[in-house]
């Protein structure tokens, strides 16, 4: 089995829903993040809702392909992990590329089908909709591009459960930048309330 994660239209920047694009909801006291090699504020991507967490995803867009922004951890790119109780929409730095110009809500998806290929193309046919309609996976494993890179958690290094498997989204003009038709791949480590993020192309 495989839950796909499918384009579902035009959502609140601010929703409690998990979606691409719109304004991060955080805790007090949350601090933009901004990327170790040109300190300018990350880009948010993605917020997942997981159970009682919510994990939110940043990657550098300043000044792309200069920064390491497809490395867990060169700095690059943050994924959090928050409690989902007394979140609100965080502040937006007024400097650096960081919203994306679109906000996508994602549905889920259930196909009896365990490669992730042969689902998002089976739920594509079933349901006459385009293949950039799915966004990605959500749970399960990571159908990777290049090879096994699960990152270990910085704070009990065991290795990280894989939270979700992200496209580059439904429009080209609007879409994530994982270096042209690449993934995004996120995950967490729930006890220690840890998270990273990764993209191979």
């Amino acid at each position: 089995m495989t839950t796909l994660m499918t384009y579902a239209g035009p959502v609140d920047a601010a929703a409690l829903v998990t979606r691409t694009g719109g304004v991060p909801l955080t805790p007090a006291g949350f601090s933009w993040p901004r990327c170790a090699t040109c300190a300018g504020a990350m880009q948010f991507l993605a917020q997942l809702l997981l159970d009682d967490l919510v994990l939110a995803v940043f990657m550098c867009q300043n000044d792309p392909g200069m920064c390491d922004d497809w490395d867990p951890a060169s700095g690059g790119n943050r994924a959090l992990l928050f409690p989902r109780g007394g979140l609100a929409a965080a502040p937006v730095p007024d400097r650096g590329a960081t919203l994306l110009s679109e906000v996508c809500g994602i549905a889920y998806a259930t196909v009896d089908e365990a490669d992730y290929d042969k689902a998002r193309d089976q739920w594509c046919a079933t349901h006459d909709r385009d293949v950039l309609e799915v966004l990605g996976r959500f749970g399960g494993a990571p159908s990777w591009l290049q090879g096994d890179e699960t990152p270990p958690c910085p704070s009990c290094a065991r290795p990280m459960a894989f939270a979700a498997q992200l496209e580059e989204g439904h429009d080209h003009r609007t879409a994530m930048n994982f270096g042209g038709g690449g993934c995004g791949y996120a995950f967490t480590c729930a006890p220690c309330l840890a998270a990273a993020f990764l993209w191979q192309c």
